[in-house]
């Protein structure tokens, strides 16, 4: 399998679950300027709509979007409990969390990326991003991780996107302040989740140690 990322994007996600599940997978880096991979070729023909991650499988097909990739990668190696059984009410609820981070964190940053673009509708943004993190700072108040006692998919996705404000991976291209400190039970799983094993590995392979 090949994984096509771009360093401190998304796409870190999914790299963190393959350092977590032990799988052999080439890395493939895609500079975010020209779209051109680091070993050679246009991105554009293996995801027409520009954007990482892509994984790309054994047979010749590929999965994009990063929320469907982590949980195929998880499901290569259940026993792992990366993710839980398919038909549980538990996988429903990590879907749950994979929905909401897609749609309200991960959105949630996409304007603070383009402010010029954006405008004033950053002030609009900025203080809702901002409540639904503290809505996350209260669901960690009495768990160490998302789902409960065990690191899932979840959380791999949730510390690439906080990596944005709180580790200031993009902070050349965030115009507006986020840092989370003052959430005292997101910024505890925030440590916690940074000292494992697969996100240092994750980290440093990027280039963000």
């Amino acid at each position: 399998m090949k994984l096509y990322y771009i360093p401190a994007s998304c796409s870190l996600s999914p790299h963190i679950v393959i350092n977590e599940l032990g799988l052999d997978v080439e890395l493939l880096k895609v500079d975010h300027r020209t779209h051109a991979i680091e070993a050679d070729g246009d991105y554009h023909a293996i995801n027409p709509l520009g954007y990482v991650p892509v994984l790309a499988l054994e047979d010749g097909s590929t999965l994009r979007e990063g929320p469907a990739i982590v949980q195929y990668l998880a499901d290569l190696k259940p026993e792992l409990g990366l993710a839980p059984r398919q038909g549980t009410m538990e996988r429903y609820r990590l879907q749950e969390w994979l929905s909401f981070l897609s749609s309200e964190i991960h959105k949630g940053f996409i304007p603070l990326l383009y402010a010029t673009l954006a405008g004033k509708y950053v002030d609009t943004v900025k203080p809702k991003l901002e409540k639904r993190y503290a809505w996350i700072d209260s669901q960690l108040a009495d768990r160490p991780y998302l789902m409960g006692d065990a690191f899932t998919v979840a959380d791999a996705y949730l510390f690439a996107l906080t990596g944005w404000g709180q580790a200031g991976w993009l902070k050349s291209y965030i115009k507006a302040d986020i840092h989370f400190d003052a959430l005292t039970h997101l910024a505890a799983w925030y440590d916690r989740v940074r000292q494992r094993p697969s996100v240092r590995k994750a980290l440093q392979e990027e280039g963000l140690a």
